[in-house]
Parts: structure tokens; sequence; C-alpha cells
């Protein structure tokens, strides 16, 4: 069975995305056909939401679903028009709270990603700047870093960081363990004195070899035998000086993130 589902949201369409993804994974055996439609933050562009939706019914007989994030009432009320099941994830949380606080909300939008509260923008950007500076060991200070990734090349360093930046300002660097560095069986000298701001990654032979037979293929770097020595080495290093190690393979971006912030007792909320 497949159902068609809208994330409609008069700015990005980010949080209506995000949580729309986590509830429809409660659902098994369903298969569902996401569009994404951003900035319906006018009266045309909701009629134009409500024709794309009825279009969508009419192509597969199926009632579309639709997780709605915009916070005029008069854009929500046009896009119920359309006949689908409505998801409004702001309205069972504003009523609520109106009346615990003594507030009426501001209907503004922008707010849930750092775009209205300029200095946490810059927080993310500055942080982003950061972590692209010190990728794969780019550059050799981390008297700045929050915390430090270290591992194998392209066991999920880089994309980790990113999204620690992103998403908590965190400066987050990354350090590529090398052969050279696994040979000499201990921690590379520009880590040394960082312990306290060092987390491993790893992840299993078999995955990293088909990740790094896509960037080299038929490479000593790719073959099985180079990805088991280089991991065993790494989960060596990383035991011996006590560093905190977590599994990439089956494990989310989002995931990883919050298990390093936990594990590393950094406290840090979205942006």
């Amino acid at each position: 069975m497949q159902r068609t589902v809208f994330f409609v949201s008069d700015s990005t369409g980010i949080t209506a995305e995000t949580i729309g993804h986590s509830i429809l994974t409660q659902f098994e055996g369903v298969d569902f056909d996401t569009h994404r439609m951003p900035f319906v933050n006018d009266v045309d562009k909701a009629h134009a939401a409500v024709t794309r939706i009825k279009s969508a019914w009419a192509r597969t007989g199926l009632r579309p679903i639709v997780v709605n994030t915009a916070v005029d009432a008069a854009l929500s009320e046009i896009l119920g028009g359309s006949g689908a099941l409505m998801l409004d994830v702001f309205a069972p949380f504003i009523g609520p709270l109106e009346h615990e606080l003594g507030v009426r909300r501001h209907k503004l939008v922008n707010r849930a990603h750092g775009l209205f509260d300029a200095a946490k923008y810059e927080a993310r950007i500055d942080a982003t700047n950061y972590a692209l500076a010190h990728d794969d060991g780019l550059d050799p200070s981390y008297k700045d870093a929050d915390l430090i990734l270290i591992g194998v090349s392209r066991s999920g360093k880089t994309p980790t960081c990113l999204y620690m930046a992103l998403h908590f300002g965190l400066r987050a660097a990354n350090y590529p363990l090398t052969p050279e560095d696994l040979e000499l069986a201990e921690l590379p000298k520009r880590l040394q004195g960082q312990r306290q701001r060092l987390f491993g990654l790893t992840i299993t032979a078999e995955r990293l070899a088909q990740i790094r037979s896509e960037r080299r293929p038929d490479s000593r770097y790719a073959s099985p035998e180079q990805c088991r020595w280089e991991l065993a080495q790494a989960d060596n290093l990383f035991r011996r000086e006590g560093i905190a190690v977590l599994n990439s393979t089956h494990t989310s971006i989002e995931e990883i993130g919050s298990k390093i912030l936990a594990q590393l007792g950094i406290e840090r909320h979205l942006l």
C-alpha cells in the first residue's frame, strides 16, 4: 500500500518534514510517497497547494495526508479544503499553552531554525565554518574545539561534524587516523593533550570497503583486508587510550550526535 504525504509549511518545511518522518516511521508495511511544499505563505500559494493535493488524490484514488506547520489559520483553513487528512503540528499545543501562559502567540514564521534569532544563526554559521576548516586534520590547532572526532578514513566523521555544527552550533573538528598513525600504535602527537575532547567513530569492515570502493575502486585503500587492519588498529588505540567510540554503520547522524553529546557531557540544545 502506498499513500501520498505532503509536508506543507509557510517557511522552509524542515519542521514539518522532520516531525512527519518521525511519525510515518511508526507504520510498517506502508510505502509513503512524500513531498515537501515549503513557503506556502499566501492565499495563492495555498490554493495552488490544494490543487496539487487534490491531483494526487485523483491520480492514486487514495486520500492524501498533509503534515502542516503553517501558522496562519486562514492558510490552514484553505489547505483543509483539499479534503486530505490534515495533521496540524501546532494546533494541539498552541491553545493549551496560550491558556497556561496567559499570552497569545505571535504568528511569525522562521523562528524554528535560527533564522529569527540572528545570534543563533551566526553561531550555526561560525560552527559550520569551523568544521570545514578543521576537516580531515586540515588545521593543526584544536584550542577552540568543543570536540574532536577521530577514526579511519570514511568512517563518518565529516558529516557528523557538519550536522553537529548546523544543529547545535558545536565547534567540531575531525582527525583521520592514517595507516602511518596506526602503525605507531599511539595517539598522534597532534591529539595528545586533547583526550577529554576526543570521540572515536568506527564502522564495519564490509561497509567501509563498500564506501571506499565508490571513491577509489580496485585500490588497496578500499580492499577488505586493508579496511579490517585499519579498523582493528583503531579499535586497539581507542581501548588503550580510553576513548569512547561509537559504530556508525547502522546509526543515523542524529543518533550519533546525541550520543556523543551525552557521553562527553556536553549540554547543548538545537538552535
